[in-house]
């Protein structure tokens, strides 16, 4: 067994092509022998202008600048929660889509904000400077808090209308500076029917063959004078550095495709004690409570048709979390993953005894990174459940915000918490506002009810004491929602400029519940900060000593940062006797439709299929217009809305998800079941075109 792991070890490490590569690192891939038509300098070129700044993050998603006029194309699925704000029962723009004809038709993204990178440096010695001086775990990652935040607070004070923030490269050992602009006023121009954007719903999220039209058009405005401004009918569209030239005819299979984009998080260089964690705690507990609580929100939701509405951006999330967790775990369980991680270790282990002064200095790293993972072990179903009561219920995180607010608005802004200092209060106030639109008291309710009834069941265990102490959950319950005020807009309003003394006089009792837990939040944050730094001392020698192993350098996990990968255009086998290839059509999004609400394909899609009105999107080889499409490059969260780019750095798609199996790529990426799915350019544009008749975008981006 282990020969067989060590194997599948080897095969993966050596010879796959991962890679999530930092722009840093783009210049010493040869991407000429990989098939690439443009250089190294041409993706990014801090100097000058690259492809780099036609990128663009967009509420947390990627996206991309098309045309000169601030235009971006990004994920439906990422314009989501704006789109709903935006609707009613009367002007359902989810179900029924929604298209500018001009300019002054383009309506506010409520939420959405875009973020452009200005420039970024490594600031390792800076964040870390000090740290020698002290063995204590809580002071290590006090000093590392304090330098981050003073080198945002310079950076930002060198120059007006950014942001910055410090990303860690590799824990404990190398962090990077980065500088982003940040535009406020975000407008919808063409979003699909849900129909399009959402084909297939849950039945076929993180699964392929797909036949979903996840893309939406948004633009960005600024002020008169090009600096960001919160929305204003005098604003005028960006006018970004540069944006992707728009291929209309697409890729084939094997073709070179390359990403630009912001995935989220993985843990390739975490430990399998890590691992072992996520697979037998973390993830289930995640993926248990969001099923439980998306049946709750569809059960309250065929009641009311305008609840359902306002339920919906929330259940989806929770949804697509919910499918990525069991996507995760079914892959823990049935890949050798954490197998192979612990050969690894064993290898490594043994290189490191082999040699007495390594082993002084390496020696105790392994052991000490599990000692503190069966601390955390220890009391994980306690922490797991205080950590999500707050989040539990809408009106309870807002009340529990309120209450961080007024005591950080007594500080000095570069000492505040980022989300509350004074540029981003606007932002934070909409975000409240937001949310209330997507309350239900019923909903909000039964979610807090239901894991105060779990943290009441471990009284017996390591129990929460602010929640022990209440006698009745239920009553406890109804009579907060009864009494507070924090469904109240008019009240979140003033709550904005009251002092700690003014918020406590209030004695809201949602308010006065978070301040009951505060104490027990705290206390586990110590914890939590006592872990996580002697992690972080582990962690940076971990990866010393693997260099020195290994000799070569590493790619540094995902953390939101921008990133490039590449690859092609290809199919897979999932299953025995199964071959799936890489390009879905028109036809087959017809062959999936049905009266079922997930699949019911908009009439004029249908009837402009059964005409084969494919025009110029047709594929000679297909003799249909492609839909989606697969390729393996190396993606994760974040990368939605990532532009997908041919060898030349034209778009021609845009990504949105991965396979079942890929849910996986987190904690290791291998190139036989790591396949990402994105709309093909060609769909787009057919339904710009044909179906939403919306010549004047077609024009703006080139492509008439």
């Amino acid at each position: 067994m282990k020969k067989y792991f060590l194997l599948w070890f080897i095969s993966v490490f050596l010879f796959a092509e991962e890679g999530m590569y930092p722009l840093s690192e783009i210049h010493k891939l040869n991407l000429k022998s990989k098939g690439f038509k443009i250089t190294a300098k041409d993706i990014y070129n801090p100097n000058g202008i690259s492809l780099v700044d036609a990128s663009v993050n967009v509420g947390g998603c990627s996206a991309s600048f098309i045309s000169a006029e601030g235009l971006i194309i990004t994920n439906h699925h990422c314009v989501f929660g704006a789109v709903q704000l935006a609707s009613t029962v009367q002007n359902d723009y989810v179900c029924d889509g929604f298209i500018a004809r001009g300019r002054e038709q383009e309506i506010p993204a409520k939420g959405l904000t875009a973020r452009i990178i200005d420039s970024y440096r490594d600031v390792s010695k800076e964040v870390l400077a000090g740290i020698s001086d002290t063995t204590d775990p809580i002071e290590r990652i006090k000093i590392i808090e304090k330098n981050t935040k003073a080198l945002v607070a310079d950076a930002e004070k060198k120059q007006s209308g950014v942001t910055a923030s410090v990303a860690e490269m590799f824990t404990g050992k190398t962090y990077v500076l980065f500088v982003h602009k940040i535009i406020k006023d975000i407008r919808l121009v063409y979003v699909p029917p849900r129909s399009v954007g959402e084909f297939g719903g849950e039945n076929d999220n993180w699964v392929w063959p797909r036949h979903t039209g996840d893309f939406s058009f948004i633009r960005a405005y600024v002020s008169a004078d090009g600096s960001p401004a919160e929305y204003s009918p005098d604003n005028v569209p960006f006018k970004p550095k540069n944006h992707f030239k728009v291929n209309p005819n697409g890729v084939e299979e094997n073709d070179l495709v390359f990403i630009l984009g912001y995935p989220g998080r993985t843990f390739r260089h975490q430990t399998s004690y890590y691992l072992e964690y996520e697979r037998d705690i973390r993830l289930p507990f995640t993926q248990k409570r969001n099923e439980w609580m998306i049946a709750q929100m569809e059960a309250v939701g065929k009641k009311d048709p305008e609840v359902a509405l306002a339920l919906t951006a929330r259940k989806k999330s929770l949804a697509n979390v919910e499918k990525n967790y069991r996507g995760k775990l079914k892959g823990m369980n049935n890949l050798p993953i954490i197998q192979n991680k612990q050969l690894e270790e064993e290898a490594l282990q043994q290189y490191i005894n082999a040699d007495p002064v390594r082993k002084q200095e390496y020696g105790a790293v392994l052991a000490g990174i599990q000692s503190v993972y069966n601390e955390i072990r220890s009391d994980a179903q306690r922490v797991n459940i205080l950590s999500n009561i707050i989040g539990s219920s809408t009106l309870l995180t807002i009340g529990n915000s309120l209450m961080k607010l007024a005591d950080e608005r007594q500080k000095p802004d570069a000492e505040r918490q980022s989300v509350y200092k004074e540029k981003n209060l606007s932002a934070l106030k909409q975000n409240y506002l937001s949310s209330l639109r997507s309350y239900n008291r019923s909903i909000d309710q039964l979610f807090l009810q239901e894991i105060l009834n779990d943290a009441a069941s471990l009284v017996n265990d390591q129990p929460i004491e602010s929640v022990a102490s209440i006698k009745n959950i239920r009553q406890f319950v109804d009579s907060a929602f009864t009494g507070t005020l924090l469904a109240d807009t008019s009240f979140i309003a003033k709550a904005f400029t009251m002092t700690p003394d003014q918020l406590k006089q209030v004695n809201d009792p949602l308010i006065e519940f978070a301040r009951m837990l505060l104490p027990e939040i705290e206390f586990q944050n110590m914890i939590n900060r006592k872990r996580t730094g002697e992690l972080n001392r582990l962690s940076a020698k971990l990866i010393t000593v693997k260099g020195l192993w290994k000799k070569s350098d590493f790619i540094p996990d995902a953390n939101s940062t921008m990133r490039m990968t590449f690859g092609k255009i290809r199919g897979y086998s999932p299953s025995d006797a199964t071959y799936f290839s890489p390009i879905t059509t028109l036809n087959g999004l017809i062959e999936k439709s049905s009266d079922d609400p997930d699949y019911n394909t908009p009439q004029k899609i249908r009837d402009l299929a059964k005409k084969k009105e494919y025009g110029r999107y047709k594929n000679k080889k297909l003799n249909d217009v492609p839909v989606n499409i697969l390729y393996d490059m190396d993606t994760t969260g974040g990368n939605s809305g990532s532009p997908v780019l041919n060898a030349k750095g034209e778009l021609i798609g845009v990504n949105f998800d991965r396979s079942f199996e890929a849910t996986i790529n987190d904690y290791a990426w291998n190139e036989s079941y790591s396949r990402s799915i994105a709309v093909d350019i060609r769909y787009v544009l057919w339904n710009v075109e044909k179906v939403g008749e919306a010549d004047i975008l077609l024009k703006e981006i080139g492509v008439q």
